[in-house]
């Protein structure tokens, strides 16, 4: 598995936009929360990184993953002065087929939500067979996902703003 050989979280090979500009939401699942926890402040680090003001970011937590896409969408319709919402969630395989069903809805809540307002809705869910991958990916030896997703933001709502 090519995960297995870096740092997923290395944006050396690109250009980031200065994120001055822009107004942010953090949507964050608290099922995991260890998980999710280092997922935010890895999000929220990186946001302020690349000059977001930190009173351009706003956080909510929502019960799990499941409840993402309605917690973006509430957001968007109540704040439509934001310029993404980043949406942070951990889901690990268990022995039922419940992890199948919250992925999916989750992957596809995101995506129509994102359609409906025409804006940057960020997947920042880890979708992983057990903790340790989670781990890896919060974080740990494959980077941080919440990084990740905090770069996507800042691409994506400089990339609306251009047009």
């Amino acid at each position: 598995m090519a995960t297995q050989l870096k740092n997923l979280s290395d944006f050396s090979h690109t250009t980031v936009p200065d994120g001055s500009r822009y107004k942010f939401a953090i949507a964050v699942a608290e099922w995991n929360a260890e998980i999710t926890g280092s997922l935010y402040n890895g999000a929220f680090q990186t946001l302020l990184k690349h000059n977001v003001k930190e009173e351009h970011i706003l956080t909510v937590t929502v019960p799990g993953s499941f409840e993402l896409s309605s917690a973006a969408d509430i957001l968007l319709q109540k704040r439509p002065d934001l310029d993404a919402v980043i949406c942070l969630g951990c889901v690990i395989q268990g022995d039922t087929r419940h992890f199948d069903f919250i992925c999916d809805a989750v992957a596809n809540g995101i995506t129509q939500v994102s359609v409906k307002y025409s804006k940057p809705v960020i997947f920042g869910v880890l979708t992983t067979n057990d903790q340790q991958q989670a781990i890896d990916r919060a974080g740990g030896k494959h980077g941080n996902k919440g990084d990740e997703a905090a770069i996507t933001a800042i691409k994506m709502a400089a990339f609306s703003a251009s047009l």
